[in-house]
């Protein structure tokens, strides 16, 4: 359920006090907690290292970012994907032609050099 529009969007101060008074350039990766907090147009340019409860993903915010989240780009669940027997077969035969393309593609280098 979204914000009503009475009330606002929600910019927690502490995030926008580190942002407040700097340039973009000058600043490194500002590390936050807050994944609720909304992105404002103040915040554009920045680098904001955003907490998935594991690692802090550095996410550089855009114009197409306003209105948005911090929280949806610093996703919480990693997919590993769906696999079995059927898909590692599927991987090795992958891996295999990939390597036979790499040995022909050496080959014919090697042919052109001599």
């Amino acid at each position: 359920m979204t914000r009503s529009l009475s009330k606002g969007p929600y910019v927690d101060e502490r995030v926008l006090n580190k942002v407040l008074g700097k340039k973009p350039g000058e600043t490194g990766v500002i590390k936050t907690w807050i994944r609720r907090c909304d992105i404002a147009p103040e915040m554009v340019g920045f680098t904001f290292g955003i907490y998935n409860g594991k690692t802090h993903i550095e996410v550089l915010l855009t114009e197409d970012m306003v209105g948005h989240k911090l929280g949806e780009f610093s996703p919480t669940r990693k997919f590993v994907r769906h696999g079995g027997k059927m898909q590692k077969e599927i991987d090795q035969k992958k891996k295999q032609s990939e390597i036979d393309a790499a040995k022909t593609a050496k080959a014919t280098v090697d042919t052109k050099k001599k």
